[in-house]
């Protein structure tokens, strides 16, 4: 069993930033991909950013150059630093695991820009 617990998220105005965090705890093997992924009301799930277990990160072209995703791999770690936000990225975020057949999400962090 994995668990994830997110923090970070709140209020912030247009142009402003914030950084989320999530922890991972549980059986975590060493091969897997931790992402966020976010949801607006009405809207589907969708990803934001992830990264391997090797490095690798994969970003929605409508964060790239605002958004960073990093991880801290001894702690099962994972932020997400969001500059420049905007009222349209608005949405509950929520942190996932891949670990071979297996997806894991934490219970999200709403995310509100706004002035």
């Amino acid at each position: 069993q994995v668990q994830l617990v997110e923090s970070g998220g709140g209020l912030v105005q247009p142009g402003g930033s914030l950084r989320l965090s999530c922890v991972a705890s549980g059986t975590i093997f060493s091969t897997n991909r931790m992402g966020w992924y976010r949801q607006a009301p009405g809207k589907e799930r969708e990803l934001v950013a992830d990264i391997t277990s090797g490095g690798s990160t994969n970003y929605a072209d409508s964060v790239k150059g605002r958004f960073t995703i990093s991880r801290v791999f001894a702690k099962n770690t994972i932020f997400l630093q969001m500059n420049s936000l905007k009222p349209e990225d608005t949405a509950g975020y929520y942190c996932n695991i891949r670990i071979g057949v297996g997806v894991y999400w934490g219970q999200g962090t709403q995310v509100t820009v706004s002035s």
